[in-house]
């Protein structure tokens, strides 16, 4: 689990993640130039930081470096609440608190999110499941053990 992110590192780390892009060092440094007083160095040593902490990966051009994200912002935020979450004697109860804590957009995006991540279950009807009803709380089925019957 990734330790959160410093203010600084954190800074830096958005700008890579809105660009989308490999990015160079005097490129993260004019941009937070519009909000702090902050040197090539200090820019130069974070990024270098991100990367032996494996945030970022990073390609040599000419003299310097192009700097790239490893993964999402959002699969750094999952990780976070994830291991928040793991860390709970009460996971059920750390879930009611933290949904109590959500606007009505920020519920809306969970109840997206949860329809997206679900998996419908897609059985083909048998000759015996026609007439023999299905059990009211079935086993879930194993996706390979399904690959397999269906040849897929």
């Amino acid at each position: 689990m990734p330790r959160p992110l410093g203010e600084l590192e954190d800074a830096v780390m958005s700008r890579v993640w809105k660009w989308n892009r490999p990015v160079t060092v005097r490129e993260v440094l004019e941009d937070l130039q519009k909000e702090r007083s902050i040197a090539y160095t200090t820019v130069m040593t974070v990024l270098d930081n991100l990367h032996q902490k494996g945030w970022v990966r990073r390609e040599a051009e000419g003299r310097a470096y192009r700097y790239e994200a490893v993964s999402t912002r959002a699969a750094y935020a999952a990780a976070l609440m994830n291991d928040a979450w793991s860390q709970s004697d009460n996971p059920a109860a750390a879930l009611v608190a933290f949904f109590g804590m959500m606007s009505e957009e920020q519920r809306q995006a969970l109840r997206d999110a949860v329809r997206i991540a679900q998996v419908p279950e897609t059985q083909e009807p048998t000759e015996a499941s026609d007439s023999t009803p299905a059990p009211e709380n079935p086993a879930p089925e194993n996706p390979a053990s399904a690959q397999d019957r269906d040849g897929r």
